[in-house]
């Protein structure tokens, strides 16, 4: 396992220990040209909930990985925050939000893997 999809892993679980929900992994690593390896995608049902699994994702990521995102941006506004960890970024949306920009499926040559919700 590389170490990005280390962080990956680190960065989900980071996610679901505030609950939240529809983790999608797109995976651009046999893509030219894009602006990460990955994008890890999920949502809080609301402005809290997206708050509190991006300072999860911080908390966790930091003690396990050593690493802090080089920048993060939408705190305060809450209803998509945007996680800079260079070769994988976080994107953590309120679900109506997430439905309109459809990341997901702006690459139809992604692989996409979804993770599965925690009960």
């Amino acid at each position: 396992m590389t170490t990005t999809q280390q962080l990956v892993k680190t960065i989900i679980k980071g996610i679901q220990e505030k609950k939240g929900q529809n983790i999608t992994i797109v995976d651009f690593s046999g893509i030219d040209g894009t602006i990460a390896n990955y994008f890890v995608i999920c949502q809080g049902n609301s402005p809290s909930q997206v708050e509190a699994i991006t300072e999860s994702i911080v908390d966790i990521v930091r003690n396990e990985e050593g690493e802090k995102p080089v920048n993060v941006v939408g705190l305060g506004n809450d209803q998509w925050v945007a996680m800079d960890y260079t070769d994988v970024l976080v994107h953590i949306f309120l679900p109506e939000i997430r439905e309109f920009y459809d990341l997901e499926n702006l690459w139809e040559d992604a692989k996409l893997t979804t993770v599965p919700n925690l009960d």
